[in-house]
């Protein structure tokens, strides 16, 4: 009996939604898949402003890696400067 009665418990759910959703009205279909539509461009916006995020982070990475790139090239250029400053100055001690 209890085999059976778990069986049936189910079929009494699934019709029970079936006769729940039969009476929704017009106006509730319509509000949800008003809901829906309104989801789905949210969705879309968000989708966009993260890959507009994230083309922005990759720009801003870049242009870091430049400004790094950048920096040291000018720290070997003032080594280089310190350098050629010492030698000479290395020379007149010399003289």
């Amino acid at each position: 009996m209890k085999l059976a009665l778990k069986r049936a418990v189910p079929f009494a759910v699934v019709a029970a939604t079936l006769a729940v959703g039969a009476c929704a009205s017009q106006g509730d279909v319509d509000a949800l898949r008003s809901d829906i539509a309104q989801l789905r461009d949210e969705v879309r916006a968000t989708k966009a402003e993260s890959v507009k995020a994230q083309e922005m982070s990759l720009q801003a990475s870049n242009n870091a890696a430049a400004a790094a790139a950048e920096a040291r090239n000018a720290a070997a250029a003032a080594n280089a400067a310190a350098e050629r400053a010492e030698r000479m100055f290395q020379k007149t001690l010399r003289k």
